[in-house]
C-alpha cells in the first residue's frame, strides 16, 4: 500500500515512518513545504496540531489536492471533542489521538484495502457526495462545539446531493460507500441520510416533504456534538449513567438549532422527538399516538435501521435482512404501514 505521511514536524514524520515502512511504500513531507506530492496514494496519515491556525489553513488547501485518497487518517495532539472535529472538518476518515498504537493503525490502514474486489462497485459520485456530506456534517458539529450558528444551507443543499444521488445511483451503492470510506457518528449520519431519502422517495414524497425529510435526517444528530467522547464512542454497552447522557442528545440538538430562521417547526420537531415511539416508550417527551408527526415516524424507522446496520469497531455491519427483522418485531412502537413500506428499501434498493 501507498501511504504518504504529513505533519508538521519533523519528529512527528519519523515516528510515523518507522511505524509503517516496514510494511507499505512510504513518502512524506512537512506541512511547512507547502509543496504537496499528487501521487496516486492508498492512503494519507496526517499528524499536526490543530491548534494552531496555520495548520488548518495548509491542510485545506493541501485536501483540495488529496480529497481523492480513500483512506484519510488523523493524528492530533489531545483527545477533544474540539480537535476531533476539525480532523473530520479538514476531511478525516479516522483520527486518532498520539501517541498512536502502532497496531492500531496499521490495522486500520489495512481495514478494507482489498474492498475494491465487493460485489457492489460504488460511483465516483457517490464518493464525492459522501465526502462532502462528511465534511458538512463535521462542520456542523465544528459549529455546534463552539458555540457557532450552523450552516443550515448548506447543510440542506447536501442532503439533497445525497437524494439525487440515491435516485440516480440506488440506495445500496450509497450504504457500501459511507461504510467503506467513513466511521462512527458521521457515517451513521450519513446512512440515515441516505436511508430517509430513498424511503421518501419509494413513498412518492412531494419534493417538499422529501427536502424536510433529508433536512431532518442531516441535522437529527447534531446534539451528539454535546456527548462527551468517550461516552459517544465507548466500544461497549453503557451503564445507565453514559446511557442517560447519550438520551440528552435530542433536547441538545434542538437546543443547537432553535432561532436559526433557516429551520423548520417540522424539522426542529423532528430532531428533537426522532426517539419517540407510538406507545410513548421513547424520549425525551414520551409522545405517543398523533403526537408523533410523519416526518418523525419515517425518521425514526430509518434511524433504527442505520443503527443496526452500520458498522463499528466493536461490532460488524448487520445483514440488511435482520436489521428488518428487528424492526419487523418492534410491535406498537412504529407505524405498521410504514413498516411495510420500508420492506422494499431495507431489503431490495
Amino acid at each position: 500500500m501507498s501511504v504518504h505521511l504529513i505533519a508538521d514536524t519533523a519528529g512527528k514524520l519519523s515516528a510515523l515512518r518507522s511505524m509503517l515502512e516496514q510494511q507499505h511504500e512510504v513518502t512524506s513531507e512537512l506541512l511547512s513545504s507547502g509543496a504537496s506530492r499528487c501521487g496516486k496514494y492508498n492512503a494519507v496519515v496526517v499528524a499536526a496540531d490543530l491548534r494552531i491556525v496555520e495548520n488548518i489553513t495548509a491542510l485545506k488547501e493541501l485536501f483540495g489536492k488529496l480529497g481523492h485518497v480513500r483512506k484519510r487518517i488523523f493524528v492530533v495532539d489531545q483527545k477533544s471533542r474540539l480537535f476531533v472535529v476539525q480532523a473530520y472538518a479538514l476531511g478525516a476518515t479516522r483520527v486518532f489521538v498520539d501517541p498512536v498504537n502502532q497496531a492500531s493503525l496499521l490495522g486500520q490502514l489495512a481495514d478494507g484495502h482489498h474492498c475494491e474486489t465487493t460485489s457492489i462497485q460504488t460511483s465516483h459520485g457517490a464518493r464525492e457526495v459522501a465526502k462532502d456530506g462528511a465534511t458538512t456534517i463535521g462542520s456542523m458539529f465544528f459549529a455546534a462545539v463552539g458555540g457557532k450558528p450552523i450552516d443550515v444551507v448548506s447543510a440542506k443543499g447536501t442532503g439533497g446531493r445525497i437524494a439525487d444521488n440515491i435516485a440516480e445511483d440506488g440506495l445500496s451503492s450509497w450504504l457500501e460507500t459511507v461504510r467503506r470510506h467513513h466511521e462512527g457518528t458521521y457515517q451513521h449520519c450519513l446512512l440515515v441520510t441516505g436511508i430517509a431519502a430513498d424511503f421518501g422517495l419509494s413513498l412518492g414524497l412531494a419534493r417538499p416533504d422529501l427536502e424536510r425529510l433529508y433536512s431532518a435526517a442531516m441535522f437529527h444528530d447534531i446534539g451528539k456534538a454535546k456527548i462527551p467522547l468517550t461516552v459517544l464512542d465507548k466500544p461497549g454497552r453503557l451503564d445507565a449513567q453514559e446511557r442517560a447522557l447519550i438520551e440528552t442528545h435530542p433536547v441538545a440538538g434542538y437546543e443547537v438549532l432553535t432561532g436559526n430562521a433557516a429551520i423548520s417547526l417540522e424539522v426542529l420537531d423532528a430532531v428533537r422527538h426522532h426517539h419517540e415511539y407510538l406507545d410513548g416508550s421513547g424520549y425525551p417527551d414520551a409522545l405517543c399516538g398523533a403526537s408523533i408527526s410523519d416526518v418523525v415516524r419515517i425518521l425514526t424507522i430509518s434511524d433504527i435501521f442505520a443503527a443496526l446496520i452500520e458498522h463499528r469497531e466493536y461490532k460488524p455491519a448487520m445483514p440488511r435482512e435482520q436489521a428488518y427483522e428487528i424492526i419487523q418485531r418492534m410491535h406498537g412502537k412504529l407505524e405498521k404501514a410504514l413498516v411495510a413500506a420500508f420492506r422494499d428499501v431495507a431489503l431490495n434498493r
